[in-house]
């Protein structure tokens, strides 16, 4: 009887799930340790099965290697977590947006402000925002802008570093000229009202 081989998979991006009550005490510090680039879902503790019955609260994590990665490797790493076998991921930006259901309104959704990152890890590296997704982005700050009546981009800036998504600072960042000129008028105007 002729062997089979078993394919090996190798890729960078990885997917795996943490359940709480089954994971080691500081796993996110250890994730830390690693080196490698990482996101975590918000606990998604609102999900139900089709049943209606509320499923065991659990973390979706992204974890991503510099070069293509074997399965067993990753295994090792989600073994000494405590979490669930890994699963490799073709594509990071939709496994991202499932960390918060943002594309499956059927589902609990979370915010994405929740989510935790680590060791640089950064959405922007794994997609392009369309241009229409770019200039939503950019209304969105300039309605931002407004509401708290800034008048300096540092303080736009700071604002995103905090609080903002990953998206709105990459749009903040790389349309300096546009957001520098909106807020000089803005400090012209509101110098003018007051003279």
């Amino acid at each position: 009887m002729e062997k089979r081989s078993k394919k090996v998979i190798k890729k960078r991006n990885w997917a795996f799930i943490v359940y709480p009550e089954s994971i080691k005490e500081d796993w996110i510090g250890e994730l830390q340790l690693t080196g490698l680039p990482f996101a975590i879902s918000p606990l998604h503790d609102a999900d139900c099965n089709p049943d209606g019955e509320v499923k065991k609260a659990h973390y979706h994590v992204i974890v991503c290697y510099s070069g293509p990665t074997s399965y067993s490797v990753v295994k090792r790493l989600t073994d000494s977590l405590g979490a669930t076998a890994p699963q490799a991921l073709e594509q990071v930006i939709g496994y991202y947006r499932y960390l918060t259901h943002k594309d499956n309104p059927e589902k609990a959704q979370y915010d994405e402000a929740d989510i935790v990152r680590g060791n640089g890890f950064n959405i922007l590296d794994y997609s392009d925002l369309k241009a229409s997704e770019k200039e939503k982005i950019k209304k969105d700050l300039q309605i931002l802008i407004k509401e708290r009546s800034l008048l300096e981009y540092c303080d736009l800036m700071d604002i995103l570093l905090e609080s903002g998504t990953d998206e709105q600072y990459s749009v903040a960042s790389n349309n300096t000229y546009f957001f520098d000129k909106y807020l000089t008028s803005l400090r012209n105007k509101v110098k003018e009202m007051k003279g």
